[in-house]
């Protein structure tokens, strides 16, 4: 209660609010009707209790129990004078009778009062002409809701001789957005009259035209359609306009088996038959536009073309429908550009993407737009041409728009040179059609109809003949369907919304029309859209002039020959892109091509040289046989400079891997020849000569085939990856695109340079095995010519010379590699520095090692085999003398060791003598007084050599036992087996032995 209270006094409170704003109290509440109730909106049911007033502007509204409906006012506002609206109306809750008996079929009924069928009403009913009411005539709605007797029929009067009547149900939009219906309701009557007059079609049938103004609103027309159905007389056709509103009504028609005629609707959504299986149209699809541009750009030659569109259903179908058509026919749209209410955008994109054939599809309004924003971007003139819809006044562009800032002169200026297409709405020809009428004749007369209406100022008088025709092709067609429905038993009055063989009729009589009309041929597709002819114009100093008409149903393009262009003839569909390849500069190849050849016939006079002298001494000892395969690997390097430098101009196209395969293998075998040869040599050396001293009496033995097996190592290697990479991923021809170039001159051309390659699909891959493997062989050659700068050797005596062919070569090669990858898009520049790297590497590789061989012999004169030398000298040249020479340097050495030794030993005995020799001395008095006899003979002491007998004397025998035992014998200083003893020591050996 205390809830209550509280919101009944907010209520109030905000109620005596209201009133003192509006200087009232409010509205006092009333009762609702009998069998209903009151919904209080925003209340509780405590508050309804407690309130009294409701404030201004409050609403209340009239609910029924049950099945009853509320007859009268359904709402009512609180007033600011303090009533209810329409209180003078009284709301009632009724019960409704079956609205089956709301209607006749082939009859009338009229409702009493009208309005909805309640107790109380009464309904009258009557028949059509030619049809007998069986039943009452008229019948009441009881207090129970149920009608007071049955529901009464028309039956067809046999006996009736006069026109029976076929009733058609149209919307005419009188106004609205598109005010077609005022000229093309006149021409649809003028053709029901002409129709109803003649004896040859439907003789026994007269058509009426029942309508209604739709204002092209498709909620308008919702309600007019229903009011079409569900109130006689049945309508055998519906017949609307506008596109939205024949979409509502073509969609609903399939649900009461009713054939639908437009004669006011473009939409490309309207041709779907699975949508829409009962919609014709004798106004044509906004799509038709699209074959006669297709047409167009097929005869002036374009493949490409660009679209701007306003974002609307209309235009995005029928672009949708002619991007398929020029799909089919093999033509690209490359730019599809949209906007929805400012065009600057899009056309800034058009303008950025080189579009060149422009279709713009956009309302006259947002086409000044558009071409305002086309004259800042300088989107037009030669180069361009636009194509739009035909359906613009013919001053569209001249009209003054303050929603641009552009001038009439500008405007002028964009659009001059662009094409329209335009659907033929009236007959260019002078025929009489089915109507007996020619398209002038028609005019004429409409205009009589209209009352000399201002034609520019009457909505639909452009389609009013489509109007005209549409009722003809209906009438045709119904007069088609009498013989086959009277084969059937069946009659065209006999039509309901359940028959749909009757429909099936009328749809195949319409589907097969085909006859002249004042608009043109009339004929309709597969989609039930009718095929017309299409005007094409072109702007031509400012105004519109006929160039040609295209006849879709036949494909026939009729051409005046009068259009004109900017420029001497149509413009490009796009620029003109030449392609040029890049060859080679012939002076840069011829030059290279020289030194290469000089180098070749360098290395040939190497080679002959080499193997001329491959007998003297000098020659032999610096491996012969790998300096000719390192000529011949320089040789076939140079060789490769000749493939490196042929090109596209020099051979086909077929023919260019071949060169390429020449390129791989000449350049890989020869680098695995050339350096192979000379790696092997260093590596030899290092093996052999870098040994510590402790361990060169293991060295290896010089076996040349050893240094032979290691190049052909080395070759195989290359052998077997070059055809592994040839097989797996064979050479072939790449072409690189570099950016367009604009040639000099007003030319709408531009040049694409290419240049061709020698690749395979994983290049890299190939490339980076290569020239890891190779890298690392270059890098170790490097190391073993450093380590082996100090070492001589008499078997390969030009092993320094190799190391330095090593370095160049190496340094050379790590950094052509790299480099030419970086320029392989600069043909000279990788091919001068590829090949000049070779030449160079080659030229210093020959030379320093064949050079210093020819002038030592040249100038030393040693030219003399190893046979003559030895004639001469005496001494032996075999493979064993350097064995000799070790043997002789260890026997040498062990000979030092002995003297070292001796001399120990004589240092031993002079100590020996000495103490001998002082303890003669102390017994010298003795023996002196004892023999006085004997003289005394002075030996010295310092004097080793005093020991022994004068030059030429031999020793004393007796004294044999003074001597050192070493010194006793010498004749045994060498012995039989070739060995030393250390016991014995020749004399003429002493000189040897202190070298």
């Amino acid at each position: 209660m205390a809830l209550a209270f509280v919101l009944s006094f907010l209520l109030g409170s905000f109620s005596l609010t209201i009133a003192s704003r509006n200087t009232t109290t409010g509205c006092a509440i009333i009762r609702p009707p009998r069998d209903g109730g009151i919904r209080y909106r925003g209340l509780t049911q405590e508050q309804i209790r407690s309130v009294q007033v409701l404030p201004v502007d409050y609403e209340i509204e009239y609910i029924c129990r049950g099945s009853r409906v509320i007859v009268g006012p359904k709402v009512r506002k609180c007033l600011p004078d303090g009533t209810w609206t329409d209180l003078n109306q009284r709301s009632k809750c009724l019960l409704p009778c079956p609205r089956v008996w709301t209607s006749l079929e082939n009859g009338r009924v009229t409702v009493h009062p009208p309005g909805p069928a309640v107790e109380d009403t009464i309904l009258h009913y009557s028949c059509l002409e030619g049809f007998i009411l069986v039943g009452r005539n008229s019948t009441h709605c009881t207090k129970l809701g149920k009608w007071d007797s049955p529901k009464p029929v028309c039956h067809y009067d046999r006996h009736y001789t006069g026109k029976k009547k076929l009733y058609i149900g149209a919307l005419f939009p009188m106004s609205g957005g598109w005010p077609g219906g005022q000229a093309c309701l006149p021409a649809a009557q003028m053709a029901l009259d002409l129709v109803n007059k003649r004896t040859d079609i439907l003789p026994d049938y007269e058509l009426e035209l029942i309508h209604y103004d739709s204002m092209c609103d498709p909620g308008e027309a919702t309600k007019l359609l229903y009011d079409l159905l569900y109130t006689e007389p049945i309508k055998i056709v519906l017949m609307p306009g506008c596109s939205s509103v024949s979409t509502l009504v073509a969609e609903a028609a399939r649900m009461w088996n009713l054939i639908v005629l437009s004669y006011g609707s473009s939409s490309p959504a309207l041709s779907n038959r699975q949508r829409f299986p009962t919609f014709f149209r004798t106004h044509p699809s906004a799509t038709l536009h699209n074959p006669t541009r297709v047409q167009l750009f097929q005869k002036w030659k374009w493949t490409k073309i660009a679209t701007i569109q306003q974002t609307t259903e209309v235009f995005t179908s029928t672009l949708d429908d002619l991007e398929q058509r020029v799909k089919e026919a093999g033509i690209e749209i490359s730019v599809r550009q949209s906007f929805l209410t400012d065009p600057a955008v899009a056309v800034k994109n058009l303008k950025r993407q080189d579009a060149r054939i422009i279709v713009g599809l956009f309302y006259e309004t947002e086409a000044r737009n558009v071409f305002c924003e086309v004259y800042k971007e300088k989107l037009y003139g030669k180069k361009y041409v636009w194509f739009l819809i035909g359906w613009y006044a013919d001053n569209w562009f001249k009209i003054k728009d303050p929603s641009i800032n552009c001038t009439v002169e500008q405007m002028t200026e964009a659009v001059e040179g662009h094409v329209t297409t335009e659907i033929v709405m009236l007959n260019p020809e002078t025929v009489r059609g089915a109507s007996n009428l020619t398209s002038q004749e028609f005019l004429a007369q409409l205009m009589s109809k209209l009352g000399g209406k201002n034609p520019e100022e009457t909505g639909g008088f452009q389609e009013a003949p489509l109007a005209y025709d549409a009722v003809w092709a209906l009438a045709l067609a119904l007069n088609k369907t009498v013989g086959p429905l009277k084969a059937k038993g069946r009659r065209l009055e006999d039509f309901n919304y359940n028959n749909k063989d009757i429909t099936a009729e009328i749809y195949r009589a319409l589907n097969t029309s085909s006859f002249e009309g004042v608009s043109g041929h009339v004929v309709f597709d597969a989609q039930g859209s009718r095929m017309a002819w299409t005007l094409i114009e072109q702007l031509q100093g400012g105004s519109y002039k006929k160039i040609g008409y295209y006849d879709m149903t036949k494909g026939n393009l009729s051409w005046y020959g009068n259009d004109r262009w900017i420029g001497s003839g149509p413009p490009a569909d796009q620029t003109v892109v030449i392609q040029k390849f890049r060859y080679l500069s012939q002076k840069l190849f011829v030059s290279v091509s020289v030194f290469a050849g000089l180098g070749i016939l360098m290395g040939i006079v190497c080679l002959t040289f080499n193997i001329y002298n491959s007998n003297v001494r000098y020659i032999q000892n610096s491996q012969p046989y790998l300096n000719n395969m390192t000529a011949v690997g320089c040789m076939m390097a140079l060789a490769a400079v000749f493939p490196l430098g042929i090109d596209g101009l020099h051979v086909r196209n077929s023919q260019f891997p071949v060169v390429c395969q020449f390129r791989l293998w000449l350049l890989g075998l020869g680098f695995s020849l050339a350096y192979g040869s000379m790696f092997t040599k260093i590596w030899w050396v290092h093996t052999v000569f870098t040994k510590k001293d402790e361990k060169k009496d293991k060295r290896k033995h010089l076996e040349p085939w050893k240094l032979y097996a290691t190049v052909g190592v080395l070759l195989v290697i290359d052998i077997l990856s070059l055809m592994i990479w040839q097989i797996v991923d064979p050479l072939h021809i790449t072409v690189e695109k570099f950016t367009k170039e604009a040639p000099k001159g007003d030319v709408d051309q531009l040049i694409e340079p290419l240049l061709q390659h020698c690749s395979s699909e994983k290049m890299n891959t190939w490339l980076g095995v290569v020239y890891g493997y190779k890298g690392l062989l270059l890098l170790l050659g490097i190391f073993l010519a450093y380590e082996t700068k100090s070492v001589s050797t008499e078997k390969i005596n030009d092993h320094r010379a190799v190391g330095m062919a090593i370095y160049n070569v190496s340094v050379l090669c790590m950094i052509t590699a790299p480099v030419t990858m970086i320029l392989s898009s600069k043909q000279d520049a990788s091919f001068a520095f590829a090949s000049l790297a070779i030449i160079f590497s080659v030229y210093i590789t020959l030379v320093v090692l064949f050079v210093p061989k020819m002038r030592r012999l040249i100038t030393r004169g040693e030219w003399q085999s190893d046979q003559q030398e030895t004639m001469k000298t005496g001494s032996s040249t075999n493979n064993n003398d350097e064995e000799k020479s070790r043997q002789l340097e260890r026997e040498n050495k062990e000979l030092q060791k002995i003297i070292q030794e001796k001399e120990e030993r004589v240092s031993e005995l002079r100590n020996q003598l000495s103490e001998r020799q002082a303890l003669r001395s102390r017994k010298r008095p003795t023996s002196s007084n004892q023999n006085h006899s004997s003289p005394s003979i002075p030996t010295p002491l310092n004097d080793p050599k005093s020991l022994l007998p004068a030059p030429g004397y031999p020793l004393p025998a007796s004294d044999n036992h003074s001597l050192p035992p070493t010194f006793s014998n010498s004749s045994t200083l060498y012995q039989p087996d070739g060995k030393i003893n250390r016991n014995n020591c020749h004399p003429g050996r002493l000189q040897l032995l202190y070298k």
